[in-house]
């Protein structure tokens, strides 16, 4: 375990309000910091960093911590990764341990590690003529991309042999359960053997924004399918949370980002000088990456194919993107199946053209639905005028409504005050069953019901009211952390009712015995994002209470043991009505 005071003087270095303010953008109110929040999507800032206590909380999807617990969410990392992460920016070194924590980060470091050595080995084979003529030729004859932009991306060739790649990195020294974990070999079912995954592939290096390869594309060069194979996600890989292009058009990003299908629709365009192309790895927008956007840029251009799977992607990007708070834009490619082929065929200037002529997501979906009715018949334009109405009702600006129902009775032919009530009366419908909703929800959350975190709180809402209080009482004053170490009130792990406060008590216990004694920070060493959020929470609400004596300790500790009591009676009164009941039926007998 990392000694507790490297892991104090790692979060004493990494001023909360500094890191957090390189992923989001961070205005000061009063004494703390708010933003919108980079863990889900919303217009209104309900995300907060306290100043005072290097905290951080999201009054909207509750997260919340420190700036360990910050960088394990936005970096998708362990605890042990996220503490070398930010180590590494304060210039701290950490000492080698051997103990089972530090080993959960050599899966990720060998995945790295090995993905470096596969690039290097994807890249010998495309410049070796004897093995990667066919894909050279394809890359630089057939897609016509220049030497410099080959070498720039990284791409590659995956010999059409089923072992070549393995028999490689096992010389290299990496074991078969690496090359398994890291997506890159498979083994047989019926042999046992194992085979490499990309074979005869054009491939192409996926780059986060540290400059690690974390994934790979593959793509075929004939028309076999698939058409392409692409990482699946891997210790050091979430598919949702990453982007082709990322590390080059996160410097272009400013004003606008180009979001395309596939990685040579972005490789031509920065080809063509359109350096804020990106693409998603083989699968449809997430929210995940449509706040990656918002964290880099305040308009993204959807470029996507016009077939039928590249127009629900595109409703899906809109509605992602608008969610993040993100200007969505939408272009239309004539003369071309994709923005590769239109670069290629008229040129950089004409495609700029295009960019300069992108709708908002709004004139894309009503053209859209105008295309699917036939509004000269009476009963045609009835639906489609109440398909526009609903998309209309869902936009919260009121001045936006109205320039988009005029838009929308123009196109229809129906006057702007009719379309107005009737989309008027569709937002008073949606916000009944959104408050009769939040009520029901608001109910259940009193009573715990679909607790996550602390599943046995439904069962003991007393019980795990007290606790919680205790428990924040413990995690901010030293006094209360000490008695409880002591024993005072009788007070022991046998007094919780549920596993989860029965656990965080252990823990800070046992902190506060160690040599190095407690710190906030060493709790997610133990516990999970979410339940790091839940602590932060808890002791939020406790700071801002002023009567946080002697008193409320004991009362929590009495109503404890006294439901521990209750269920233990409860129980002793049941086992003895089955004794009765059993006795009875044997003198009958």
């Amino acid at each position: 375990m990392i000694p507790r005071e490297i892991i104090d003087e790692i979060v004493f270095r990494n001023d909360i309000e500094q890191v957090i303010g390189s992923y989001v953008n961070l205005r000061r109110a009063g004494s703390n910091y708010q933003g919108l929040c980079p863990f889900h999507s919303e217009k209104t800032p309900s995300f907060t960093v306290f100043a005072a206590t290097k905290s951080f909380h999201c009054f909207g999807c509750g997260a919340g911590g420190d700036v360990i617990s910050f960088i394990m969410r936005a970096e998708n990392l362990t605890y042990i990764e996220a503490v070398h992460l930010l180590a590494e920016r304060a210039g701290i070194d950490i000492p080698e341990d051997n103990s089972s924590q530090e080993r959960e980060t050599v899966s990720k470091k060998r995945i790295l590690e090995l993905n470096l050595a596969a690039a290097k080995f994807f890249r010998e084979c495309l410049f070796d003529k004897n093995i990667g003529g066919e894909a050279m030729e394809y890359l630089a004859g057939k897609r016509q991309l220049n030497m410099a932009t080959i070498k720039h991306f990284g791409l590659g060739y995956s010999p059409n042999d089923f072992t070549a790649l393995t028999r490689k990195m096992r010389s290299l020294g990496f074991t078969d359960e690496e090359l398994i974990a890291a997506f890159l070999a498979k083994r047989s079912q019926k042999s046992g053997k194992l085979f490499d995954l990309y074979r005869n592939r054009v491939i192409f290096p996926i780059i986060d924004t540290v400059g690690n390869i974390v994934a790979f594309g593959g793509r075929v060069m004939d028309g076999s399918e698939p058409k392409y194979l692409n990482t699946s996600d891997t210790p050091a890989f979430k598919k949702s949370r990453h982007l082709f292009a990322l590390n080059y058009a996160r410097k272009f990003a400013e004003q606008e980002m180009i979001l395309c299908e596939g990685y040579m629709d972005v490789i031509a365009l920065h080809e063509a000088g359109f350096e804020n192309a990106v693409a998603t790895l083989g699968t449809a927008i997430t929210p995940d990456q449509a706040r990656i956007f918002a964290k880099y840029t305040k308009k993204v251009i959807v470029c996507y194919d016009a077939d039928r799977a590249g127009q629900m992607a595109t409703s899906k990007a809109m509605r992602y993107l608008a969610d993040a708070g993100v200007d969505c834009r939408i272009i239309k490619i004539s003369g071309a199946k994709d923005p590769d082929e239109y670069v290629k065929k008229f040129g950089a200037d004409s495609f700029r053209r295009v960019l300069g002529e992108s709708r908002s997501g709004f004139d894309y979906r009503l053209e859209k639905i105008l295309g699917e009715y036939n509004i000269t018949l009476a009963d045609e334009k009835i639906k489609a005028a109440e398909k526009i109405c609903q998309m209309i009702s869902d936009i919260p600006s009121s001045v936006e409504r109205d320039i988009c129902a005029q838009k929308a009775a123009s196109a229809l032919g129906l006057s702007f005050d009719s379309l107005k009530s009737d989309i008027a009366r569709i937002r008073n419908r949606k916000l009944r069953d959104f408050k009769n909703k939040e009520s029901r929800d608001a109910k259940l959350s009193i009573k715990n019901i679909g607790d996550r975190v602390n599943t046995d709180a439904a069962k003991h809402i007393t019980a795990s009211k007290s606790e919680e209080i205790l428990l924040a009482l413990m995690m901010i004053y030293d006094e209360y952390r000490q008695a409880a170490v002591r024993g005072a009130h009788g007070l022991s792990a046998d007094d919780f009712s549920t596993a989860f406060g029965r656990r965080v008590f252990e823990v800070i216990c046992e902190l506060e015995s160690s040599d190095g004694g407690y710190s906030r920070s060493m709790l997610g060493l133990y516990f999970n994002v979410d339940e790091v959020s839940r602590l932060e929470k808890i002791e939020l609400e406790r700071r801002q209470l002023s009567k946080n004596d002697n008193e409320v300790f004991a009362a929590c500790i009495a109503k404890m043991k006294e439901e521990k009591q209750s269920v233990k009676d409860d129980g002793d009164e049941q086992l003895k009505y089955i004794r009765e009941l059993f006795l009875k039926n044997k003198e009958q007998k």
